[in-house]
């Protein structure tokens, strides 16, 4: 008998929990460790910020989807590795701590066979002065947080509709955030609610991101197909703003929030300040914080995780110029270097370097996005992974044969832009390669026969489809198999 150990029970890791549970015979344990008791479908949560939707819209519990599925699973929080053992025993193993109420506190050492690393990020607040739910901004990061939220948009709306004036600051709260397009389907999301509650005229609405330009969403901007016409994605975000009346700051890094006002400073190294009477700001991620020690209960933590937090994988982290870096330098079975059965999926491995252009203000303050890896690439690399420690368990192969680079990985986006079942929109867009490759595509970094743009009532189906396939998949319904990652 094998074990599989699951840490997190995200995108990622229910993904790899649900494959490898039907690629494993009966006989091999799959273990999930998940602090949270439900899992929720985060891209949704945006719905949920504007009061589209309801949290039990975007969630239900894990418990009794594991129980049907054989999977065992205990609510807890991960909080050391030991991939050598320790001076009691000579497996491998993960001390974790209960969340759950009536074992609350209680910790417990659980060993593997083979380990995957699916915890996602730790919504860093901290890293800005006054930011976060419980300081001076809000957040549309998790389902309580969304729902938190809307309740003060309700109150900015109520004011408005008395007279006053408001004005709403949203966008991303740090010079290294990542999930830029969340903040922008926020962003569009309450303009919508905005003119849907006719007091659009009684707003001044203002977007502010680390990006260098319009567009950039982490990811270099990118080139695509839209209408016949080859154009950038800023010009096709720039529209966008305009044609709504948003106003954008962008080269920003907002140092604090203060109530009513964020200060921040831009590329320039200028200081500037923007008043709010409501500021919904994205924090930057970290790793969880967990923390990894050899057989001699030494910490081995730097071994197994950058700096960052986020755990080494096979990836290139040479540190070298940005115009050195290639597609190549991704990870492509997210496998551990020094231990073979420890792997990583979705955010919690390390990218080995940025996508978008490295830059630094004149007081050395780094402002630019960091590489997003989150919905379809997380699915896409968390069930490779699953497949390869399926097929090594099983005796099918020595190593990881199945790759997931994202290099080598295509993804379609849908990023709502105002929820209507006939008025809503949605921007829908594709690219192929994520990781720009300007060898083999020199004028664009990407293929542009699979690399487009479109807005329109279309993509806000598609978007509601999903939102509903992707929660029966999750759920392990019958044929969960046939909705893609």
């Amino acid at each position: 008998m094998a074990r599989l150990l699951i840490l997190g029970a995200g995108i990622a890791g229910q993904t790899a929990a649900l494959h490898a549970r039907n690629k494993l015979s009966s006989k091999h344990e799959v273990i999930v460790i998940s602090p949270n008791s439900k899992w929720n479908w985060i891209p949704s949560n945006i719905w949920v910020g504007t009061g589209y939707m309801k949290p039990e819209q975007v969630t239900f519990p894990l418990a009794p989807v594991y129980a049907k599925s054989n999977i065992i699973f205990h609510q807890a929080k991960a909080v050391s590795v030991h991939p050598e053992g320790d001076s009691t025993t000579s497996l491998p193993f993960v001390t974790i701590e209960y969340t759950l109420p009536e074992k609350l506190g209680h910790i417990e050492k659980i060993t593997y066979d083979y380990l995957i690393n699916a915890t996602g990020p730790k919504l860093n607040f901290d890293a800005t002065k006054g930011l976060g739910p419980d300081k001076n901004s809000l957040s549309v990061c998790t389902f309580s947080h969304a729902h938190d939220t809307s309740k003060v948009l309700a109150e900015v709306i109520a004011r408005m509709k008395k007279g006053e004036k408001q004005t709403l600051l949203i966008g991303t709260g740090h010079g290294n955030c990542t999930c830029q397009g969340a903040a922008f389907e926020y962003l569009f999301n309450v303009e919508f609610e905005l003119r849907k509650q006719n007091v659009r005229d009684k707003t001044k609405i203002i977007w502010i991101s680390n990006e260098f330009e319009l567009g950039d969403f982490g990811i270099g901007g990118m080139f695509l197909k839209r209408g016949g016409y080859v154009t950038h994605s800023r010009i096709f975000t720039e529209s966008l703003y305009t044609e709504r009346g948003i106003e954008w700051i962008t080269q920003a890094h907002v140092k604090e929030v203060l109530p009513g006002q964020t200060i921040y400073e831009n590329l320039d190294g200028e200081e500037k300040t923007v008043n709010h009477d409501f500021a919904m700001l994205l924090p930057p991620f970290s790793g969880v914080g967990l923390k990894a020690f050899n057989k001699n209960s030494e910490d081995i933590t730097s071994q197994l995780f950058a700096p960052n937090g986020f755990m080494i994988v096979d990836g290139d982290y040479t540190k070298k110029p940005y115009e050195e870096w290639k597609p190549g330098d991704w990870p492509k079975t997210y496998q551990s270097p020094k231990y073979k059965n420890i792997f990583a999926a979705g955010i919690a491995f390390a990218p080995p370097h940025a996508i978008s252009k490295p830059m630094t203000n004149p007081n050395g303050i780094p402002i630019f996005p960091t590489p997003p890896r989150t919905g379809m690439p997380s699915g896409v690399m968390a069930r490779q992974i699953a497949f390869n420690i399926a097929d090594m368990i099983e005796g099918r192969e020595a190593g990881p044969k199945r790759k997931a680079s994202m290099a080598n990985m295509g993804a379609a986006c849908i990023a709502s832009a105002g929820a209507n079942f006939l008025k809503g929109t949605a921007v829908s867009m594709t690219m192929y390669p994520i990781i720009p490759d300007f060898e083999k595509y020199p004028d664009t970094g990407r293929d542009l026969n699979y690399t487009s743009g479109e807005i329109g009532l279309a993509g806000h189906w598609i978007k509601h489809f999903l939102h509903y396939a992707f929660l029966y998949k999750a759920k392990a319904n019958p044929f969960w198999r046939i909705v893609p990652e």
